[in-house]
């Protein structure tokens, strides 16, 4: 018999990869989603037919608990977010309501629901925030530098908590920056592979971006829904952080970026907007997955340079295709 997954946030990047590798495994999967009035299902266009979608709401509590009821799923990917870390300060009471109290309100669902589910919290690195040292793993102190990044550091404190508390099957991912053809147009990374797109297309003249200094650990987000899976096909449920051991700024993704294209002085293309500065910023994020290495026998395949590439090449095919 198969399994049975429920996805929140199935309409984003980390959701629709994920909803891949679920089927391709055999799942039977639903995925949450939000209602509004136009719906973006771009990511799961290819599987639209293949997953079956429940309207929920991650600040709506009895959504969460219908959701379960409808789906009775073994394990449930809690993926929903207001993930645009920029965003946050402009509306950080949306942020924590989501980000923060719907993983509470989730949970809450899955205990009172009375059957046996593992439950995956995707946490994050921007909960590191400030890091204390070169690297961070499992037990490094957290400080966290926006309110997504606080939002976040609730979720992952309240999963773990009610993992203690009743002794459910929680487990937190700590995933540093993942990327992929798939990533929102909002993110940095999207933006600068549709502005370059937008470059060689004759459609822009220049890429307009904050702080450029800021580093981090790029991974392949395909790679990393796997981590996900492999957590809840543990015995015990535990926190894993999943990353590259590697770091990067943004000028060395314009490098790569621009390089795809046979372009080498790439600063004349780019231009720096004060407006999207952070108020407090992020200067370096590098992760330690040896934990999830010995205990998932999990790494990233996918590396820095090929994950910018596909990105790069997927945006010029759609443009020139548009």
């Amino acid at each position: 018999m198969s399994k049975v997954a429920l996805i929140t946030g199935v309409n984003g990047m980390d959701g629709s990869h994920l909803s891949d590798l679920l089927l391709s495994k055999g799942y039977e999967v639903y995925g949450l989603e939000r209602r509004v009035s136009k719906k973006n299902r771009n990511n799961i266009a290819h599987i639209e037919n293949d997953i079956k979608i429940l309207c929920g709401d991650m600040t709506d509590q009895y959504s969460l608990t219908r959701a379960l009821k409808d789906s009775n799923p073994d394990e449930v990917y809690n993926l929903a977010a207001q993930s645009f870390v920029g965003d946050s300060w402009s509306i950080p009471v949306q942020t924590s309501e989501v980000t923060g109290l719907g993983v509470l309100r989730m949970l809450e669902a899955v205990r009172e629901y009375g059957k046996d589910v593992k439950f995956y919290q995707s946490s994050s690195s921007e909960m590191f925030g400030r890091m204390r040292g070169p690297i961070a793993n499992e037990q490094t102190a957290f400080y966290p530098r926006s309110p997504y990044g606080v939002s976040k550091l609730y979720g992952h404190w309240i999963t773990k908590n009610y993992r203690e508390s009743y002794g459910m099957f929680n487990c937190s991912g700590i995933l540093f920056n993942h990327e992929s053809e798939r990533r929102g147009l909002e993110f940095v990374t999207r933006k600068i592979t549709n502005g370059l797109a937008r470059i060689k297309c004759g459609k822009a003249d220049k890429i307009y971006l904050g702080n450029l200094e800021a580093k981090r650990d790029w991974g392949y987000a395909p790679d990393y829904v796997e981590a996900m899976w492999a957590m809840l096909q543990q015995d015990e449920p535990d926190d894993y952080v999943v990353a590259t051991g590697k770091s990067f700024s943004i000028k060395d993704f314009l490098r790569e970026a621009f390089s795809v294209i046979g372009i080498d002085d790439w600063e004349q293309y780019v231009g720096i907007d004060e407006r999207f500065m952070r108020p407090a910023e992020v200067d370096c994020l590098k992760g330690d997955y040896s934990k999830a290495k010995e205990k998932l026998g999990w790494e990233p395949r996918v590396s820095f340079k090929e994950m910018v590439a596909r990105m790069v090449k997927n945006d010029i095919k759609i443009l020139e295709g548009s």
